[in-house]
């Protein structure tokens, strides 16, 4: 037996003894990214919606593979264009002991749009939604404003909350405990922001007891840190798998690894918020520019075409990521092959920004998190240097994503990486939310940090989401798509494969949106 070998087997035998003094079957978690809030209305963020849904459920929900099924929702149907009917699942209780009725879902849908100080929410799933009728206690009308035949996936994105616990709370009750009161198959214990979360299982759920008692949710967000955590048998189960460390996992007789190809593209975002001059961007000299560079089309074409897209994914993310031209992988409602990961070109790049008037390039610094997805600081440095090569001197500041998420959101960054996973499966949870204007009132662009507006693109994604035929519909969001391409409105750069590790005598089943959830992770 090697050393390594060793070291999990008896971090496993540790954990088995402690569980079995303790009388409990206890899942302990080491997720990369931490949840930065309970509440599951505040932030439209990954880690916030993988522990929101142990406690939450909605009314339609996706499995592993992007499929919608049915949640709160027992069947769901359209009586006209502009109305569709949904039938609740009875005998749902909330984890207090109350009936959950329909009154809870129009209460909920009230609240979505409106949950203060939110970075980023989750408006654009009810922007259609005009009224709410409840004819009976398990039937749930919803009228919208236009057709939209999207509605029922729309709903798999809005965790439902009870009215009783939650009327007059603000998020921070959800994180003390006081409103965390859902119907999903964990009960809230505890949450210590940057540290973890404690549940405890619903043992009256209604879709069937869990076999762990227990889950501790941890934030482990040092790659290093984590999968030592793994091998010493610290906890069970780890996401955001650094791929430095993969190869190792994989010949480790120990562990065993999930991965699936995954909904989230890393992209870079400028800033179109101002006109004139950046807080992050100067001359070569260091002199504020009289006007930002990103509104010229020709910059954000010649920053895109200096990256060598393939070099990142096989260098940087060592395999675990593709090239990308568009936010979904081939095979998803939506995806155009006509619109393919843009070419390495630098030296057409270097003519762009002379014709743009910048034939010595500027400097910038580009923003990303440290700790949010996988190699995201690496890819960072990376893109750094290769504008660098074009004359764009480029410095990266790289922060923890806590502090990351809410500057992105004050628009306080000239450039960023970040991430988006279309968990709907197609293209226009995008277009709605990070490519669309930013427009409270519509309840549109609530993740479209970089505030990129384009009249003409807001017009065909309304057409398209209001298309009832399919195939139209999909031609409308590949339009779409070629729109966002052509204006480079955000500069993608690749989608990643997303990689779990855990224990043997586990199975997770891995998720194409990512989501790291006990309620995947079966005994073996």
């Amino acid at each position: 037996m090697t050393a390594l070998a060793g070291t999990v087997l008896a971090g496993a035998a540790r954990r088995a003894r402690a569980g079995q003094a303790g009388g409990a079957a206890v899942l302990t978690i080491g997720a990369g990214a931490p949840a930065t809030s309970i509440d599951p209305h505040f932030y439209n963020a990954s880690p916030n919606i993988s522990v929101a849904q142990h406690i939450f459920d909605s009314l339609t929900t996706f499995d592993a593979r992007a499929r919608l099924k049915p949640g709160l929702a027992e069947s769901w149907r359209p009586v006209s264009e502009t109305l569709w009917e949904f039938r609740l699942r009875p005998g749902v209780k909330w984890h207090d002991g109350r009936d959950f009725t329909a009154d809870d879902v129009a209460f909920t849908i009230g609240r979505v749009p409106n949950v203060p100080n939110s970075p980023g929410g989750f408006g654009g799933y009810v922007r259609t939604i005009t009224r709410v009728e409840i004819p009976d206690p398990l039937t749930l009308r919803l009228h919208t404003a236009a057709a939209d035949p999207l509605l029922p996936v729309n709903m798999a994105g809005v965790s439902i909350v009870a009215r009783h616990a939650a009327e007059g709370a603000a998020t921070e009750d959800y994180n003390s405990g006081k409103a965390a009161i859902g119907t999903g198959p964990y009960r809230f214990v505890s949450f210590r922001p940057g540290d973890r979360v404690e549940l405890l299982r619903n043992d009256r759920y209604w879709g069937g007891a869990e076999p762990w008692e227990k889950v501790d949710y941890r934030f482990i967000l040092n790659d290093g840190a984590r999968t030592a955590a793994l091998l010493s048998g610290d906890v069970d189960l780890i996401d955001q798998v650094p791929s430095s460390d993969l190869p190792r996992l994989k010949r480790e007789p120990r562990i065993d690894i999930a991965q699936i190809q995954g909904l989230r593209l890393i992209y870079l975002a400028p800033d179109f918020s101002r006109t004139g001059e950046e807080p992050f961007v100067t001359d070569n000299e260091g002199r504020k520019l009289a006007r930002n560079p990103f509104l010229d089309v020709r910059v954000r074409r010649a920053l895109s075409l200096a990256i060598n897209r393939q070099a990142l994914a096989e260098r940087v993310m060592e395999g675990t990521a593709q090239p990308a031209g568009q936010w979904l992988p081939p095979g998803t409602f939506g995806y155009n092959p006509d619109v393919p990961a843009p070419p390495y070109d630098p030296e057409q790049a270097r003519r762009l920004l002379a014709e743009a008037g910048f034939p010595q390039g500027f400097r910038l610094t580009l923003h990303s998190p440290s700790d949010r997805y996988p190699g995201d600081a690496r890819t960072a440095q990376a893109v750094a240097q290769m504008w660098t090569r074009i004359g764009v001197r480029t410095e990266v500041e790289a922060i923890p994503w806590a502090s990351f998420a809410g500057r992105s959101a004050r628009q306080e960054f000239s450039i960023r990486l970040i991430g988006w996973g279309s968990q709907t499966g197609e293209a226009s949870y995008a277009l709605v939310n990070i490519l669309g204007t930013y427009d409270p009132a519509k309840r549109r662009g609530a993740s479209n940090s970089g505030r990129y507006s384009n009249p003409a693109l807001d017009a065909l994604t309304e057409r398209a989401v209001a298309t009832l035929d399919d195939p139209a519909r999909e031609r409308l969001l590949q339009q779409a798509v070629q729109m966002v391409a052509d204006d480079v409105a955000i500069i993608p750069l690749h989608e990643l494969v997303n990689s779990w590790a855990m224990r043997r005598g586990l199975r997770y089943e891995a998720r194409m949106d990512e989501r790291t959830m006990a309620t995947h992770t079966r005994p073996a």
